[in-house]
């Protein structure tokens, strides 16, 4: 079937949702929701038999919805409405939320319900939550919808038809004032809500040292007490503000500046020379990983296997993160294990470089070319390992240099909804490092480079098929969980395990006789050298707009298959 993406960008659900589509054989194109006159050609041009909007802002023009079918992906259920449906639902504490598939009409959210399916709640983040259960209901909906679109004689379900005892309704903009926080008087999961309903976009209102910020990425602390209000601690690039009850850490802020953009950075970065007499807080080596505390890399080992797990916000690396990364995993080297895992973080695996950071340095390319030789650094770390046999377990999505690193291990098993953006030319052409040249056409040859060119998301079940994985499986987190450590532990205890070591280790030194690593590295390097330092500005503009969320003016020719036939 064709069908067109309207969308206000291309988020993680619309590449979850690209990929599942074009696995199932549909033709897709995209068009980003830039303006009306813009919307209509893309449906003139590509003239869908369908149309899915993912993820809008607005409404869908009246002469396409009177038109075609244009079918809204809402993170609400049945009978909800308005645009704040999950903030509302986390700030609520409510139990259970869906996502439903409406028919875009003349009125917001009102449309005939074509599927919707329903999830329990967890205390987490919003962007969490819509990246994992929101996602995955999103793709239960949109398949079930397909399916009752092409059968014959399937009439949707009008809202208002909606059984008795449904709790969806209107619910207008949430505002700051919704989610404003009171230190004196709310405790550590009020807080928490408030918080988490905001992560990602727009963020919680607050101040601190007189300057008003957004907060995002909150974690409760088990220990820590002080004054309420009162920034008690810092760990990281994380600070600790006691609440009433309690205390919370709060990962990342965002100045605001009337008047002028800003970008979320690390909260004790953000806060710069104003925590001079707040102590910086190491994580007592005696504490059970059972409390609540900010932890952003911690170790596991169980059964001749190490479990090495970063859970970095966004999956953005700075450098001072893939240095701190680098020496755990030297430490894990150290065990007396077989197996390591790299677990990186339950939203992510890792993206790569840190581009909030680099954009706040003072010289942004100098801070690209220290946080690139981090992560090569780290990835020399992994691939040059005899010591251990080696696992990267993705359990949240991963994108540029995250995939390259997690091929740096012997072996990469994805969890089934995974997304991988193996390619780094959608900022600003940027060349890429951590040893692609050497991990990629190890293990798919020649079709690395079409991957590369290609600036498409992978789904997992792709992945697998070309080789760029070893495996993927689990519908589950907790799934995915079990049979990554079933798998460890089976490698672990392989009576053959001295062999298979020994494979390794003769593999590593014939591919270091053939061309040293050095050699890929100091290519690679050269060619960032120029993205970083040449006279193309490009990379340095893409990453301003990604960092600054400036909004596309235009829709990316691989995104708009339809404006490339018209092209041609």
């Amino acid at each position: 079937m064709r069908i067109l993406f309207l969308t206000h960008s291309f988020n993680s659900l619309t590449q979850r949702l690209y990929v599942e589509l074009t696995e199932r054989g549909h033709d897709i194109s995209v068009e980003f929701d830039i303006n009306d006159q813009t919307t209509i050609e893309a449906v003139q041009l590509f003239q869908p038999e369908l149309i899915l909007a993912p993820y809008l802002r607005r409404a869908i023009p009246a002469v396409i919805w009177q038109q075609h079918l244009c079918l809204v992906v809402h993170p609400g259920i049945k009978g909800d409405r308005g645009p704040s449906a999950l903030d509302w639902a986390i700030l609520n504490d409510v139990p259970e939320w869906g996502v439903t598939v409406l028919q875009a009409n003349g009125e917001m959210d009102a449309g005939p319900i074509w599927a919707a399916v329903n999830f329990p709640m967890r205390q987490a983040r919003k962007s969490s939550l819509y990246r994992h259960e929101v996602t995955e209901a999103a793709v239960t909906a949109v398949l079930q919808a397909i399916e009752r679109f092409v059968q014959v004689g399937y009439s949707p379900e009008p809202v208002d038809d909606r059984p008795s005892g449904a709790s969806g309704e209107w619910h207008p903009v949430m505002s700051q004032a919704d989610r404003r926080i009171n230190w004196s008087t709310d405790d550590t999961r009020t807080v928490l809500r408030k918080i988490h309903s905001a992560d990602g976009s727009p963020g919680v209102e607050d101040s601190f040292f007189g300057e008003t910020h957004h907060l995002y990425d909150a974690c409760a602390e088990d220990t820590l007490r002080g004054a309420p209000g009162e920034i008690i601690a810092r760990r990281h690039g994380a600070v600790c503000r006691a609440t009433g009850d309690g205390a919370v850490w709060i990962g990342h802020l965002k100045k605001i500046i009337p008047g002028e953009k800003s970008f979320k950075l690390p909260a004790a970065r953000a806060l710069q020379d104003k925590l001079h007499d707040v102590p910086e807080v190491p994580i007592p080596l005696d504490m059970p990983h059972a409390c609540r505390t900010y932890r952003d890399i911690w170790y596991e080992e169980k059964n001749r296997v190490g479990y090495l797990h970063f859970d970095f916000y966004n999956g953005a690396m700075s450098t001072e993160q893939c240095q701190r990364l680098r020496a755990a995993y030297l430490q894990a080297r150290q065990r007396p294990t077989r197996v390591i895992v790299l677990m990186g973080g339950s939203d992510f695996w890792s993206n790569g470089l840190h581009l909030n950071c680099i954009e706040a340095a003072d010289s942004p390319a100098d801070e690209s070319w220290r946080n690139i030789n981090a992560m090569d650094d780290l990835a020399q770390a992994i691939i040059t390992t005899d010591s251990h046999l080696t696992i990267a377990a993705l359990q949240g999505n991963t994108a540029a240099g995250g995939v390259f690193l997690a091929l740096s291990a012997d072996h990469a098993f994805a969890r089934d909804g995974v997304v991988l953006n193996p390619h780094y030319k959608n900022m600003g052409n940027l060349y890429g490092s951590e040893y692609w040249t050497y991990l990629l056409p190890r293990r798919i040859g020649e079709r690395g480079r079409e991957i590369m060119e290609n600036r498409l998301p992978v789904g997992a079940v792709a992945a697998k098929r070309a080789g760029l994985i070893n495996d993927c499986f689990g519908k589950s987190a907790d799934d995915f969980i079990s049979m990554v450590e079933s798998t460890a532990e089976n490698l672990a205890n392989d009576p053959a395990f001295g062999l298979l070591l020994a494979a390794k280790r003769r593999q590593r030194a014939q591919d270091e006789s053939d061309k040293p690593l050095a050699a890929y590295r100091l290519e690679e390097l050269e060619h960032l050298r120029m993205n970083f330092y040449g006279f193309d500005p490009s990379y340095h503009v893409a990453r301003y707009n990604f960092v600054f969320r400036i909004s596309h003016s235009w829709t990316p020719l691989h995104l708009a298959k339809h404006r490339r036939r018209v092209k041609k």
